[in-house]
């Protein structure tokens, strides 16, 4: 399967975005747009406002001026669960299986809002394609499993629903190096099979290098877009951000 190349047209548009919380703005006038087909990686240091623009499109957090657009369409006002039923899922940053259930329950969880179970089985056979660990124990109790297994499990879970758009919070978080490329590569699968991935991730050198748009937000504004490589090897993103210009292979 070849790469999916993203489209001119935007699936998602953030257009001149405040919001925050308590009367105070945390985004201050975001405005960038994610490409249909694309991986966006937005990066930036901590209280830069990453967390609160993810709640923003899920409709967790109400913004206060501007507007949010999904294939043309505003979301803004719309609940998280009328979002999710649009098509977007979020996978949060931290780890939100139920431990007690078994991995095939957890997943077939993520279609929760399908009528069809048919389809519901049917979807999981895809996703245990796409994702052995699925299969391989699927009788296992969810909180048995490594925390990049249960991460892979989370990402098999969110597709349950064939989204328009998949969000990921910091997927990287707490794993080892080794642990740490699965994911990335689970992330690099589901963009060549045609995803629409938007993702916030602390470790920016690797989610950018896997991106087709970077996005850098600095004290609730964006301070710099273009492709994943133009921003990974922008000299003054790479001394704030990246630890150094100079960025390697």
């Amino acid at each position: 399967m070849t790469e999916a190349v993203a489209s001119d047209q935007p699936l998602l548009e953030i257009e001149d975005v405040y919001a925050g919380y308590g009367g105070g703005d945390v985004l201050r006038g975001v405005s960038f747009i994610v490409p249909q087909g694309g991986v966006t990686c937005v990066v930036g240091p901590n209280g830069a406002g990453k967390s609160t623009l993810l709640a923003a499109i899920s409709g967790v957090l109400s913004i206060r001026t501007g507007d949010i657009r999904l294939r043309g369409r505003s979301i803004v006002g719309k609940t998280p669960r009328q979002i999710l039923s649009e098509g977007v899922v979020q996978v949060p940053q931290n780890h939100s299986l139920f431990p007690e259930m078994s991995v095939q329950a957890n997943v077939e969880i993520g279609g929760f809002i399908l009528r069809d179970r048919a389809l519901v089985q049917r979807r999981l056979e895809q996703l245990q394609d796409s994702f052995p660990l699925v299969r391989e124990r699927a009788n296992a109790k969810a909180g048995s499993l490594s925390g990049g297994q249960q991460r892979l499990v989370e990402f098999a879970r969110c597709l349950m629903l064939d989204p328009a758009l998949v969000i990921l919070d910091e997927p990287s978080m707490g794993l080892d190096p080794k642990t740490r490329r699965t994911v990335f590569d689970s992330i690099r699968l589901m963009h060549q099979q045609g995803r629409t991935l938007l993702l916030v991730e602390q470790n920016a050198r690797a989610g950018l290098r896997l991106s087709t748009q970077g996005i850098v937000l600095e004290t609730g504004r964006v301070r710099l877009s273009g492709t994943g490589d133009e921003v990974l090897n922008h000299p003054e993103i790479g001394e704030l951000y990246l630890g150094g210009a100079k960025v390697g292979s």
